[in-house]
């Protein structure tokens, strides 16, 4: 299916390949885990400035990790990659936006304190070069799939509240458009049958995690989650997610599971003694069984929690890194470790590293230690040059 081929596989090893080189110049493996939450962050910060929907960014997100399956962070310019993933997302999500003002945002963006790039080029003509790059390394393939139709379909919120704002802001977050809907195509993650009834709390719990200001979902985009698991697994760990986190729903789990209290007896009371229809009015209305429906999907639970754990193993990563940068106000990007304490790791930090991970390559590569002389990736050392 085309929502499993943007998938890596075997996934685990395509990454670790990817990134093997990289790891030869970073002090830890996590720092590469840091620049993941970095460089989302940085799009997710461009994306706003350039008033994209949210779809979009996550698009451009997408884009930046397919790229990097086939590239180094050493030896490329991951800031004008951010920037022509915007570019390119926004006309792949038909929310085109002109070049010049990309080019215009991304140089102030990135010259900030925060972040202190001062190379970015301001020549058009740099941006349409690595265009052409990003969209021949993705091989033309510019259609992404994402898990928030899956979400929409599974908590059945979409056509309720068509009307409202609430579910108009939803679906702007997730990917139902005009003339899509949650039932348009097979549903291969399940039967298809019934849905999850949330209110309206709990399903902004799975965008929204109550211990981190950012979203559940979205933030699967700050680490190669999209790269290694199909959409769909991710929307159903987000759930999965909400009904361990969220107060109501797991206290409605704990009752449903708790065994029922024994009927009260009385003598002044039969079973005629009232109308039939206002007996059923004053009957408690019956909690929908959540284990049950999460059993009924008929996916690997255990993947999925699998997947809850990787998403809980990024938060407590993220807690550690603080973006001090003026645009983490902007929210929809802010990192969960904002105002994080001594030792976090920052976007300056990182900045750093990639410049001298950068130098440490280059050194390499002039002096190898083979004596064989190296090929220089020169298609990308002329698309990161200074305009």
């Amino acid at each position: 299916m085309r929502a499993a081929q943007q998938t890596l596989d075997p996934r685990p090893r395509a990454l670790k390949q990817a990134r093997a080189e990289d790891l030869q110049y970073v002090d830890s493996p996590e720092h590469i885990d840091f620049l993941n939450i970095y460089f989302a962050n940085l799009i997710a910060m461009l994306g706003k400035r350039l008033s994209l929907r949210q779809r979009v960014i996550a698009t451009a997100t997408v884009f930046f990790r397919r790229f990097y399956v086939k590239n180094l962070y050493c030896e490329t310019d991951p800031f004008i990659v951010i920037s022509a993933c915007c570019y390119v997302a926004a006309k792949a999500e038909e929310s085109p936006v002109h070049i010049k003002n990309v080019v215009s945002e991304s140089r102030i963006m990135f010259a900030q304190e925060g972040y202190g790039i001062k190379h970015f080029p301001s020549d058009n003509s740099k941006l349409a070069e690595m265009e052409f790059y990003l969209v021949s390394d993705l091989e033309c393939d510019l259609v992404v799939f994402h898990p928030y139709r899956t979400l929409l379909a599974l908590c059945g919120r979409e056509a309720a509240h068509a009307s409202t704002a609430a579910a108009a802001s939803t679906a702007e977050a997730g990917e139902l458009g005009a003339g899509v809907g949650a039932d348009s195509g097979p549903r291969y993650w399940g039967t298809g049958k019934g849905r999850l009834e949330l209110e309206e709390g709990p399903l902004q719990t799975a965008w929204h995690a109550p211990l981190t200001p950012a979203f559940i979902l979205n933030d699967t985009y700050r680490s190669e989650l999209c790269l290694l698991h199909p959409p769909h697994l991710l929307a159903i760990a987000a759930v999965y997610l909400t009904l361990v986190l969220n107060d109501k729903t797991r206290d409605a789990v704990r009752a449903h599971a708790a065994p029922p209290p024994p009927p009260r007896r009385s003598s002044r009371t039969s079973a005629g003694a009232q109308p039939r229809g206002r007996a059923a009015a004053q009957q408690p209305q019956q909690q929908q069984d959540l284990v049950g429906f999460m059993a009924g999907l008929r996916v690997s639970l255990p993947a999925v929690a699998g997947i809850a754990q990787e998403i809980l193993a990024l938060y407590t990563l993220w807690e550690r890194y603080a973006d001090a940068a003026p645009e983490a106000a902007l929210g929809g990007g802010a990192g969960a470790g904002d105002g994080a304490g001594e030792g976090a790791v920052t976007p300056a930090f990182l900045t750093g590293l990639l410049f001298r991970m950068r130098e440490a390559r280059l050194a390499d590569l002039a002096h190898p230690a083979s004596g064989q002389p190296v090929a220089v990736n020169k298609r990308l050392e002329r698309t990161q040059a200074a305009g």
